[in-house]
Order: C-alpha cells, then sequence, then structure tokens
C-alpha cells in the first residue's frame, strides 16, 4: 500500500484502520515525553470491568430502535451523528497519532472518549489504535450510553440497583468528566423512560435526562499538566496519576460542560422561543434540550406514540468532519452514507441558529454585534481548528467589492485573518515546557504537551461571569467581555464608494494550518497523508455560513473623519483639509462629504462644517 492511498474496495473500515497504524513499518519512535499508563488512570470503569458478551453492538439495537419512523426512531437519528462514526473518524486517528508522538501512552486515554467501546473490549491497548475492531469503531453506542450509572449516588434520585455497582469499584469518580463513566457491569440497560417496557433488562435513570451525563465527555482536561498555586500550568511527574481528578486542576482542552454549567441556561433556562428545542415548552436548560430536541413519535418499532421524546440526532459544529468521515467510508458497505448526509445537514442548521447578527452604522462606520445564542462558547469544543470569524463585503453602486474583511480564498483555503476578528481558542508552551519539550515556546499545534492559554477570545454564553470561567480554566485571554456580556461588537470603517454591505458570520473547524500540521507532523503512519488527501477532495475546510445580513449604507460623513476614535478635533480638521490637497489617509471617511458625486468641493467643505457642528449631513 502506497501513502495516502484509498483503501480497497468493499474493505471495512476496521481493516483500513488497522493498515493505517501498521503503515509505519513497525518502527516504535520514541515519545518527546515518555509517560505510562499509570499518568493517565482514572477513576471509573477500567479495561476488563465489564463482561463484552453482554454489550450489544448498534444494529443488535436498530433490530427494534430503528427503520419505523424518520422522525422519531433513536437509531435512525444516532447513526447519522458524529457519536455514531466517532470511531471511523480519520481526523480522530490523524490527531491520535501525533499526541502519541509526543506523549507515549496517551492514545489510551483519547480513545476513551472517542472510542469508549475500546475499554469494554479492552482494545485501548496498545494505545495507537492497532487492535480495534468492528465492534469498538462502531462509535459511541447506544448500548453504551444506555448501561452507564450516574457516578455520584443521589439516594431516592439514583436507580437502587447501582449503589452496590459503585460500592464495587472502590474509587467513584466525583466529576463528570474526562470521559469517567461508570458501566454497568452487566450491560442492563437504562433511559428515562419511566413506563418503558422493553424485551430486555431496564431500569428507569433518571442520570439519562441530565446534562452531567453529556459532561462525562464534553468536559476533558490533560490529566498529565497540572494547574499550580500561581495559576500556570506544568506537566505532573512520571508515572504516577493525576494529583486532581477534578478537571479545572487540569489543563484545559475543552470546557464545554462547564461553560454551560456556569451559564444561564443550567441556572434557571433561557426562553430561546423554540430556537433549540423542538416540540413543546421553549426553556432551553440541559444540553438534551438543544441536542436531542423533542419529537412525537413511537421509539421502538410497534410501539405506542409518545409526544416529546428525544430525538437522538447530536447535531453540533461537526458538518466538515462528517464530510472527512463519508469520503472515508464511501466504500465500506457497513456505513449509512445517507444518515451521514442527513447528520451534516442538521450541523448545517445547528450553526446556522448558534449566532446572529445585528449591525448599524454610525460616524461613518458599520457596526456588527455578534450575538452568541448558545449555552457555551461560540465556538466550542474541541479547542484544535475550530473558528468562527466576521467577513464583511462592502459594494459599489455596481456591486463590485470595495473592500473586504475576513475574506477567504476557497482556492488556496487561507483566510485573511489580520483583516477581522477570529473568535477561537489557541494554546501554547511556556518557556518552561519549550525547555523541557525542546520546542519553541508560544502557540503550539501540539495540544497534548500545550500548557499555556495563548488566546480565548470565544464569545461567552448568558450568564457569564469572568471570575467563575476563570475558576474552572476557561478564562477570556486577549479579549474583555463584561460579567453578563455574551456578544461582541466590532466597528468597520465604511470605505469611499460603498453602498452597500453584506456582513457573514463563518464557522470552520479544519482549516488548512491544522490539517497541515497533522500532515506534516506524522512520523509513524500514514494517517496524516490520508487526513490531508480526504481534506482535499472534500472541498479543503470550505467555511459554512452560519448567518449573514445585508444592509444599505448611509453617506459615511463622519465628524471622526480620520478614523482614530474621537470625533470633531483639530486633527480630524487637518486631515480633511489634507485630503482636500490630495493627501488622504487611508482610514479617512470619503472627501464627497455631501454624497453628491463630486470630490471636494466648496458644498462638501459646507457639509463637513455643518457635521461638526452637530447638524445631520
Amino acid at each position: 500500500m502506497t501513502t495516502g492511498s484509498r483503501p480497497s474496495k468493499n474493505w471495512p473500515a476496521v481493516v483500513w484502520v488497522s493498515l493505517l497504524a501498521l503503515a509505519g513499518g513497525g518502527v516504535v519512535l520514541a515519545s518527546i515525553i515518555n509517560l505510562t499508563q499509570q499518568d493517565f488512570r482514572l477513576s471509573g470503569t477500567q479495561m476488563g470491568g465489564v463482561d463484552q458478551v453482554r454489550f450489544r453492538s448498534s444494529t443488535n439495537c436498530r433490530i427494534c430502535h430503528g427503520d419505523f419512523d424518520p422522525v422519531s426512531a433513536p437509531y435512525d437519528a444516532w447513526a447519522g451523528s458524529l457519536m455514531a462514526q466517532a470511531g471511523r473518524d480519520p481526523l480522530f486517528m490523524a490527531q491520535m497519532t501525533n499526541a502519541n508522538q509526543d506523549v507515549a501512552n496517551v492514545g489510551t486515554f483519547c480513545m476513551r472518549c472517542h472510542v469508549p467501546m475500546s475499554y469494554v473490549s479492552g482494545h485501548a491497548l496498545p494505545p495507537d489504535g492497532s487492535a480495534l475492531d468492528a465492534r469498538d469503531l462502531d462509535g459511541v453506542t447506544c448500548h453504551l450510553c444506555h448501561s452507564m450509572v450516574d457516578p455520584i449516588y443521589q439516594p431516592g434520585v439514583s436507580p437502587p440497583e447501582d449503589l452496590p455497582i459503585l460500592t464495587a469499584l472502590g474509587v467513584t469518580p466525583q466529576y463528570y468528566a474526562n470521559a469517567q463513566f461508570v458501566l454497568d457491569p452487566r450491560g442492563t440497560r437504562r433511559g428515562p423512560l419511566a413506563d418503558a417496557q422493553p424485551p430486555h433488562e431496564f431500569i428507569y435513570s433518571p442520570f439519562h435526562r441530565t446534562a452531567n451525563m453529556c459532561g462525562t465527555c464534553h468536559e476533558v482536561g490533560n490529566v498529565a499538566v497540572s494547574r499550580r498555586p500561581d495559576g500556570t500550568y506544568l506537566y505532573n511527574a512520571v508515572d504516577q496519576a493525576t494529583p486532581s481528578e477534578n478537571p479545572a486542576h487540569q489543563f484545559p482542552l475543552e470546557r464545554t460542560f462547564s461553560e454551560w454549567r456556569l451559564s444561564a441556561f443550567a441556572n434557571g433556562g433561557v426562553d430561546m422561543h423554540g430556537r433549540f428545542n423542538g416540540e413543546g415548552p421553549t426553556v432551553v436548560s440541559t444540553c438534551q434540550d438543544c441536542h436531542m430536541p423533542k419529537v412525537s413519535g413511537p421509539v421502538c418499532a410497534g410501539g405506542e406514540p409518545r409526544t416529546r421524546v428525544a430525538r437522538h440526532e447530536f447535531a453540533g459544529g461537526a458538518a466538515q468532519v462528517l464530510d472527512l468521515i463519508a469520503e472515508f467510508t464511501r466504500e465500506d458497505p457497513s456505513v449509512d452514507q445517507d444518515a451521514i448526509a442527513e447528520g451534516r445537514r442538521r450541523s448545517v442548521s445547528m450553526l446556522q441558529r448558534a449566532a446572529s447578527l445585528e449591525v448599524s452604522g454610525g460616524d461613518g462606520r458599520l457596526n456588527v454585534r455578534v450575538v452568541n445564542e448558545t449555552g457555551h462558547k461560540l465556538p466550542t469544543g474541541h479547542i484544535e481548528g475550530r473558528r468562527v470569524w466576521i467577513n464583511v463585503m462592502f459594494l459599489d453602486a455596481a456591486d463590485n467589492i470595495v473592500l473586504e474583511h475576513g475574506a477567504y480564498d476557497a482556492g488556496t483555503a487561507e483566510l485573511d485573518e489580520h483583516s477581522t476578528v477570529v473568535y477561537e481558542m489557541l494554546v501554547g508552551l511556556s518557556p518552561e515546557a519549550a525547555v523541557i519539550t525542546g520546542l519553541p515556546a508560544g502557540v503550539t499545534g501540539r495540544m497534548s504537551l500545550a500548557n499555556t492559554i495563548e488566546k480565548d477570545n470565544r464569545i461567552p454564553p448568558r450568564g457569564f461571569r469572568n471570575a467563575e470561567f476563570e475558576a474552572a480554566g476557561a478564562p477570556v485571554v486577549g479579549a474583555a467581555y463584561a460579567d453578563g456580556q455574551y456578544w461582541d461588537d466590532r466597528p468597520f470603517l465604511i470605505p469611499r464608494r460603498a453602498v452597500r454591505a453584506v456582513v457573514r458570520l463563518l464557522y470552520q473547524n479544519t482549516p488548512r494550518h491544522y490539517i497541515e500540521s497533522l500532515r506534516n507532523g506524522n512520523v509513524t503512519d500514514n494517517r496524516g497523508e490520508v487526513l490531508y488527501n480526504l481534506w482535499e477532495a472534500t472541498g479543503k475546510g470550505k467555511p459554512i455560513e452560519m448567518v449573514v445580513v445585508e444592509t444599505a449604507l448611509n453617506p459615511p460623513c463622519s465628524r471622526d473623519f480620520d478614523g482614530d476614535g474621537d470625533t470633531g478635533t483639530d486633527l480630524d480638521i487637518e486631515a480633511f483639509f489634507a485630503c482636500l490637497g490630495g493627501d488622504c489617509c487611508e482610514s479617512c471617511a470619503p472627501i464627497d462629504f455631501d454624497a453628491d458625486g463630486d470630490s471636494g468641493t466648496d458644498l462638501d467643505i459646507e457639509a463637513f462644517f455643518r457635521v461638526l457642528n452637530g447638524e445631520a449631513c
């Protein structure tokens, strides 16, 4: 097999992944930091801790929970989600190879979230994923989620059957984080419908209606990098479990659960007027309210229709990753490509509802407000690659672009990020970590080694409080948001001749620099090359349009003529007359001050001084 080749026709994905794992020719490379499995040991179900024979594949669940109603059937919606396809994700596999090169044995920790069945089968060892089989690659399966036990027992709420399971573990997780799931060792299925009467063993579980369950995998810290008393982070001692399983004490890799937990959504709920939740009341309070919208219909074949059942679509921002997975599994007969296409459509729909734009004009500027409509930061999730930016096109009367901010070249897949604001989280290496690793200090793409937050200007959710977010390991860095602020305002100077503006908010989670880093950094196998080829074949991560607003522009007769933020000063007057003499500054307002088509006439001078005196132009 040559590097970057496609799988042969009709090869199952498991064969393809196994070949990828062996593509390095059996060469074992030393990692930058040689950690052991002990460094990643956490509370919860361990490999070998459950009877794997009792855990059925998702196709088994499909017999009763699929193919009967495209709206309410749990399997049908799940099959096209990133949850279902997590084990077949070529982006994750390339990430894991690079992570293992940097930190030995970290792959086993990664698979706990991305391929959780590997903890049932025991195939999370070795850490390169080469032991994974078809059942492991079935993603976050129906049976795995529906055998989860609330690790924090609540008398009178938790099923009494949970207590002996937790007691037998000895040490139980005290935080919903880092995939510290507890599974029923017998695989007894649980669910949130108290009156369910399935043909298999079943336990009613209120836990499955809570966001705490979602926090299990959507709160991730690097357990090998701990927070010190001064607020900085550094690597733990080798061959020792993390000194604290509290994710707030670990370097943040994902804080979606904490972002929600500290928002107004988790603390009383927010009426979003039907924006996310589907049928029923419009107050949103849990993860499930948005990501499992309510519908009506049966939940099993032959079952009676129900109202307000949770649709298992799990839509997020993963449209571009689903593109990669669809191409990667195109010749795999076990993968439903139509389901993935539907999952992608739902992901785009979710992105289009995640934000809104408000635009207004004044003082020669177009003011753009981005409003975060979600219950977490915008964007949120896994920190690598995800970004949102403002694109502004100023157009003249002939619809020619006069000036563009945040331009994206689809051919080269390059963003002009310096002309706009990009909302993202960037991590880095401290000087201390740079000495240890031998890598440059500052921004890095080596997530498993990172120990500094270099930038996090992502827009907070409703109910945001700086001190609370910082304590949870989700601070604002490189920006300023007041307590309670869930929007960001950005002014853009209106250029000469512009009569209309088109403002777009764009999302991307597979940018060129990220995909190239995974390809170029890979010295073990060909997963990075395969990922790059898939990325090229699927449009190079073309950004997704979240929101678009068009607005007509009034003549930009600003008192702040020189664009320095002060209005009607001597400098504005000097700049105006300098421009009359042909020496215009780039940020100056148009010299055609009365907007009559002639520049620099007596009427323009009169209009300028009328505006200085507070009159309308």
